[in-house]
């Protein structure tokens, strides 16, 4: 089969037994006359093995044959295609379930197909041709729900391999035959079906009100403080044509890598992410909106965590780890005081117990903190990214600020020292206890189902074995399976079941390595730039006594949310974006979230323009209907206040800090939300 534009379509093979999957896999390879285009997924591959083979799959064009057991049955996303047949069919409706659920599945932009192989003119098939038909029936009338909950069906309180076994045994007698069928068709019943849906729609867990609004408001953090996809776009493409790859746009925000440099592959291996990094991709992109598109190929979504973008900054920083050591000298336009500052990157790392083959331990979790240092020793968190709202000096202001800089001793006296200190004490726990609480969550649930499904396995071949010991005592000797290999399976499984168990407790011995200074550069206030370079300021908008203007600006805005009955809190010090974070009232919770992120822009009487900084325009951009830019104008004590929302229109630029914006166009441009 192929598609419109001449290419195969990609297509899944589920088989029972490996020994059918061997055959089926030298089949196709020689009707296909390509071993490549065909992969297979069993039970006795590794778990980084199943990884490679999903995502070959899933990204290489030239594959497009999957074979596998029910070992690609569960956790495993293969919506990259949209036909699947099933070879043989396993005995129990639930891993018929697991199987289309596979490709069916939410973000699916392709109709499925599914093809269930049926041997025609068999008991076993006349049973299977009878349970499609009313599975068909019940489709039409519910929709692709009844698949929902296929696998919890049962047949006159009967697993199906029973109803088999006994049309097996007995499927000549019309009366035997006529009950089976009587068996199927109540068992579908629409009434039956309606309440399992139900049933199962209902949810098993309960939170308390309080702790779903924390969760929520952290969400909504996160999504102010976001990425925006146009920087990981931009940085990517530089870092990965500096390391030798090569990519080539296809549609609008989708392109495909053409080559994965060796070193970048091997810096996988050695970093240790789990998911491999493949020498190919037939389509990759940075916005999720660009992942699925109908009738292209799904796309792999480039962000933080995907091992192709992880190995390439890994391996960019390696290779230019001595730049950030060296620093540099940065402006901040923001601050009118004359007390320099010394930013420092530190790398927290947090790793489990797992012994990578380079001897390392692998790292589970990696964050920059930004700290800085003043004078006196006094240490802050620097928040997300402040090296945004810094500029670079000209020639003529870096000869000026070199000297100032070569002068100042208390840079060389033990700053690093402190800033470990600051960061050990201050911010590395927080990050620990944040991972360590979600690994530990994962890992219960992961230890729960392995033993859980392995123990209900091995008490069964345990029983097995015991049955066919005392019927070969009996004399009655199963050609196919004896006690012995019976026996040999339990033993098999309890040796897989304390190797699983072995190596959830290494994941467990999670610990925090000592913090790493990566960077780091001299922040020069802009007071300190004109008192070392004096000339006449520009009227821009803040001058005059700035610092009183921002506190009554600020206050004006607090004062307007308190009588809104909003809850605000001031996070201008946090470096967050924005300056106020503001929790509405239920009652005016119009679109659904319980945070407004507030940027106060206080300015004299008479001022027209207004600078807002990269930080200010990515937080407005990725939360437009809950950021408000408010635009205080401080005369004496009165003062007049606009809220503007969505007051950015284009993505800052990749090498500004800041944008100067004139109030009036901001104004008409903008939706006034209040003004007072």
């Amino acid at each position: 089969m192929h598609t419109k534009d001449g290419k195969h379509e990609k297509i899944i093979i589920f088989t029972e037994h490996r020994d059918t999957l061997r055959y089926l896999h030298d089949k196709i390879s020689s009707l296909l006359g390509d071993a490549n285009a065909v992969v297979i997924i069993h039970g006795g591959m590794l778990r980084d093995d199943r990884r490679k083979v999903e995502a070959l799959f899933k990204q290489d064009k030239d594959v497009y044959v999957l074979i596998a057991t029910d070992a690609a049955g569960e956790g495993i996303n293969l919506q990259r295609a949209h036909l699947m047949v099933n070879y043989d069919l396993p005995w129990n409706p639930n891993r018929l379930e697991q199987r289309f659920g596979r490709i069916h599945r939410i973000g699916q932009t392709e109709v499925c197909h599914l093809w269930n192989l049926v041997s025609k003119d068999t008991r076993e098939g006349a049973v299977f041709q009878r349970l499609f038909e009313k599975l068909d029936e019940e489709r039409a009338a519910l929709g692709g729900k009844v698949f929902d909950i296929l696998g919890k069906m049962s047949f006159n309180n009967k697993p199906l391999r029973d109803l088999l076994v006994e049309a097996i045994r007995y499927g000549e007698d019309p009366k035997v035959k006529a009950r089976l069928w009587q068996v199927v068709d109540d068992s579908l019943d629409i009434q039956k079906v309606r309440e399992l849906l139900d049933e199962y729609a209902l949810i098993q867990d309960s939170m308390d009100v309080s702790k779903v609004l924390e969760i929520k408001e952290e969400m909504e953090r996160a999504e102010a403080h976001k990425l925006q996809p146009f920087f990981i776009e931009a940085f990517f493409k530089e870092a990965f044509y500096s390391v030798g790859g090569k990519m080539n746009q296809r549609e609008h925000g989708r392109y495909e890598v053409t080559h994965v440099p060796v070193a970048v592959r091997d810096r996988d291996r050695q970093i240790g992410f789990g998911s491999p990094v493949l020498k190919k991709y037939e389509r990759v992109c940075f916005d999720k909106e660009n992942v699925n598109v109908q009738g292209l190929p799904q796309a792999d979504l480039l962000c933080p965590g995907h091992p192709l973008l992880e190995s390439v900054i890994d391996l960019v920083i390696e290779r230019n780890r001595e730049v950030m050591k060296h620093g540099t000298i940065l402006i901040d336009e923001q601050d009118f005081g004359i007390e320099p500052r010394l930013l420092f990157y530190i790398e927290d790392t947090v790793q489990d117990g797992v012994i990578l083959p380079n001897g390392g331990k692998r790292i589970i979790s990696k964050n920059i903190h930004f700290i800085e240092i003043k004078e006196d020793g006094n240490a802050v968190n620097a928040g997300y990214a402040p090296y945004l709202d810094y500029r670079t000096p000209t020639e003529a202001e870096m000869q000026t600020l070199h000297s100032f800089v070569m002068s100042q001793h208390w840079l060389t006296q033990d700053v690093e020292d402190k800033a470990k200190a600051f960061a050990i004490s201050q911010i590395i726990p927080k990050h620990f206890q944040e991972i360590k609480r979600k690994k530990a969550e994962r890992l219960d649930k992961i230890e729960s189902a392995v033993r859980s499904r392995l123990t209900v396995q091995i008490n069964y071949w345990d029983s097995r074995a015991a049955e066919l010991k005392l019927k070969e005592s009996a004399g009655k000797i199963n050609a196919k399976l004896n006690s012995d290999n019976a026996s040999r399976r339990a033993e098999e499984l309890t040796v897989r079941l304390q190797h699983r168990m072995a190596e959830l407790a290494k994941e467990r011995m999670i610990s925090s390595a000592p913090p790493v200074i990566s960077g780091g550069a001299v922040i020069i206030p802009l007071g300190l730039l004109h008192k070392l370079m004096p000339r006449t300021a520009s009227a821009v908008f803040g001058s005059g006594d700035r610092r009183a203007v921002e506190l009554a600006a600020m206050k004006a805005v607090m004062d307007i949310e308190t009588e809104l009955g909003c809850v605000p809190r001031d996070v201008s010090k946090e470096n967050c974006g924005y300056d106020i974070e503001s929790v509405i009232p239920e009652n005016a919770q119009t679109t659904g979230s319980r945070l407004r992120f507030i940027e106060v822009k206080g300015h004299t009487a008479g001022a027209t323009t207004v600078t807002v900084t990269n930080n200010e325009i990515i937080t407005g951009l990725n939360k437009p209907d809950e950021y408000i830019l408010a635009i205080v104008e401080v005369d004496g004590d009165r003062t007049h206040t606009i809220y503007l929302q969505q007051p950015f229109e284009n993505k800052p630029d990749w090498a500004s800090n800041c944008v100067t914006y004139d109030i009036k166009n901001l104004v008409q441009r903008s939706k006034v939300l209040l003004e007072r």
